[in-house]
């Protein structure tokens, strides 16, 4: 169907591509027939990107995370790996939302969705580009980690040595990046009183 060749590596919903079947008397079954022939690939319900046949690059996990679940923007480990602050490589994309906490399973790989409140959650979003052509939300690095320290439950960082431990020995962040942050974007996230000390620490050790 050479209509597919115009979405890309673009996500596209059940509604748009009923738009292009009105000719047919059954576009639920058209839909069915194209999901098995392989030429649309199904990442959730009402939601698809097109086969390798119809586009010349590969599908984007970061621009499917902004799409599958939204309002989000790609952050916590995903987001650390990405700016390389942490050497692990991470498979499982993952994002804040205001929505409630969800995970997603697809064909290309895992999604998990953190909630956060609509005071916290537009600080520190940047877009970033795949091949100048498409945008996706992410962290910035800064907003990355605040929502590392933030969102990762059972971590008591009571004084600068706990929080050094934290930074160095579990996320094996290199001391030289962090001291590059900027701490205006933290000095936010911490007027919105999500962990205040622990942030504040974070904020000691970028500065001394």
């Amino acid at each position: 169907m050479k209509q597919l060749n115009q979405f890309g590596i673009i996500p596209f919903s059940n509604k748009i591509l009923k738009s292009m079947l009105v000719n047919y008397k059954s576009p639920n079954d058209k839909i069915s027939s194209m999901m098995n022939s392989g030429d649309i690939i199904q990442i959730k319900k009402g939601m698809y990107v097109t086969s390798n046949d119809y586009r010349n690059q590969k599908i984007s996990t970061e621009l499917l995370a902004n799409v599958i679940y939204g309002p989000s923007y790609i952050s916590l480990d995903f987001a650390l790996s990405y700016y390389g602050l942490v050497p692990e490589k991470v498979t499982v994309v993952t994002s804040i939302t205001t929505k409630r906490a969800i995970n997603f399973s697809t064909c290309f790989c895992d999604f998990s969705y953190t909630h956060a409140s609509l005071h916290y959650y537009p600080i520190g979003i940047t877009q970033q580009s795949i091949n100048n052509q498409f945008n996706f939300l992410i962290a910035t690095p800064e907003k990355a980690l605040c929502d590392k320290i933030v969102f990762t439950k059972n971590v008591h960082l009571k004084n600068e040595k706990s929080m050094n431990s934290f930074l160095v020995d579990d996320l094996r962040i290199e001391l030289k990046l962090i001291k590059q942050l900027n701490v205006t974007i933290i000095q936010n996230c911490i007027n919105v009183g999500y962990k205040q000390k622990e942030l504040e620490l974070l904020m000691k050790i970028i500065k001394y």
